[in-house]
């Protein structure tokens, strides 16, 4: 016999043991299945019982017009608030918006301390100066956002900044 023939016998063989055990091993295995999943047969109402609880969800979706059961809590829209307005001074808003621009000239506007730019602003009286304070104001010298850029300010904490800062130019 020849050396390959030799071989190919062998290795046929080796195959042959691998399948066979290989299928034992399936076979002992559904045996062994059958033996251990009879314990919890799917028939049984406990076993249906403890499936259903684990999967059931966390919650319950009602969709706009079903009820809830009765027994069920439910949950009430909260009332809406309205949003809590801080008061700040004058002084306190021109140091938090006004100074960026008012406190450099950025933009064209006029420096605090300078009474000779503010003294045309002034001439027009207060009701304009609330006016392009609040609404802002684009003019030859520049522009003033409205508001200063703070839309969150009230009115009359911008009027107040204003105020103080007519005050402290002296005019």
């Amino acid at each position: 016999m020849n050396r390959d023939q030799k071989f190919f016998d062998m290795y046929s063989l080796v195959i042959g043991v691998l399948a066979f055990i290989a299928l034992l091993i399936l076979v002992g295995a559904m045996k062994l299945s059958d033996l251990t999943q009879g314990i919890y047969t799917s028939d049984t109402a406990e076993y249906q019982a403890a499936v259903a609880e684990r999967i059931r969800p966390l919650g319950q979706i009602y969709m706009p017009g079903e009820e809830a059961a009765a027994g069920e809590p439910r949950v009430t829209e909260a009332p809406a608030t309205a949003p809590v307005e801080t008061v700040l001074s004058g002084p306190q808003v021109y140091n938090e918006a006004c100074i960026a621009c008012h406190g450099s000239g950025v933009g064209g506007a006029p420096m605090l301390d300078d009474a000779s730019a503010w003294a045309s602003r002034i001439a027009q009286g207060n009701d304009t100066l609330y006016l392009h304070a609040i609404e802002g104001y684009a003019g030859q010298s520049g522009y003033m956002p409205p508001k200063g850029g703070r839309l969150d300010l009230s009115d009359d904490v911008i009027k107040a900044a204003v105020d103080f800062m007519v005050e402290e130019t002296g005019n």
